[in-house]
């Protein structure tokens, strides 16, 4: 897909708080000439909203040791354009940015990771990956890969990252060398628009472009296994702004609170 808008707020104007809890819905693979079997629902509740920077199109999010972290794209006067991109240290509390890294004006910032106190910052569609050292936010190398960059995040061990296909590429976080790929699908179907991703208790979570939901994926057979309905989220900030989309997951292990 070749996007012709950035991806702007976490939701808008918001960074929204929320927890998720799973529903017991059957995930049972139904028999040949039935009806597919429906991706289980995951329930959402808000429970905070926190200020965020409207001038800031949020491409990827992270809380690492309780610190959030942002990566932009885009520009308020012309989203596609690759100025005001950027990895942030954000106050949480006040939306402020208390350390800012600005990209060079050719490069379009999208999805970033922590993975043992080091960033990792995709770039869309000039295939780079920044990389940059913890607390300091140094850039002390970059890499190169094959396909355009939207979102990314690590199990540890491995980079995830996504294209805006429906597949999850793992990476080696030394070389970025591609150690192999995964399709995503549901009842057979290839998953699309995977874009901002969230590693959590084994699982992948995935925002889907320009759609209200979020998917939970089994990364080691690609089956999708739940999906976040944040309609009413969304809707609630495009009666403030229509131009706005879901996009920027993070995952706080402290207080086991998604952002």
């Amino acid at each position: 897909m070749n996007r012709l808008f950035s991806l702007f707020v976490v939701v808008s104007m918001s960074a929204l708080l929320f927890g998720c809890g799973d529903n017991t819905a059957d995930t049972t693979t139904p028999e040949p000439g039935t009806t597919a079997a429906p991706i289980p629902n995951i329930s959402l509740s808000v429970v905070k909203t926190y200020p965020h920077d409207t001038s800031s199109f949020t491409q990827g999010l992270v809380v690492y040791k309780g610190q959030l972290f942002e990566g932009t794209g885009g520009d308020a006067d012309n989203p596609v354009s690759s100025k005001n991109s950027h990895l942030l240290k954000v106050n949480l509390e006040t939306g402020k940015a208390e350390k800012s890294i600005a990209l060079d004006d050719h490069h379009f910032g999208e999805g970033i990771t922590v993975l043992n106190d080091t960033v990792y910052q995709l770039t869309w569609t000039e295939r780079k990956v920044f990389v940059y050292t913890l607390p300091d936010l140094k850039k002390i190398k970059e890499f190169d890969f094959n396909t355009d960059g939207w979102g990314i995040t690590n199990n540890g061990k491995e980079l995830i990252v996504t294209d805006g296909s429906g597949n999850l590429y793992f990476y080696n976080p030394s070389t970025f060398q591609l150690l192999h790929t995964q399709s995503v699908t549901h009842n057979g179907e290839l998953a699309y628009n995977l874009n901002e991703l969230e590693y959590i208790d084994g699982f992948v979570y995935a925002n889907v472009w320009q759609q209200p939901y979020i998917l939970k994926i089994d990364p080691a057979n690609g089956l999708i296994v739940g999906k976040i309905d944040v309609s009413d989220i969304w809707q609630r900030i495009n009666n403030r702004d229509p131009n706005d989309v879901p996009n920027g997951i993070a995952y706080d292990a402290e207080t086991k609170k998604y952002i």
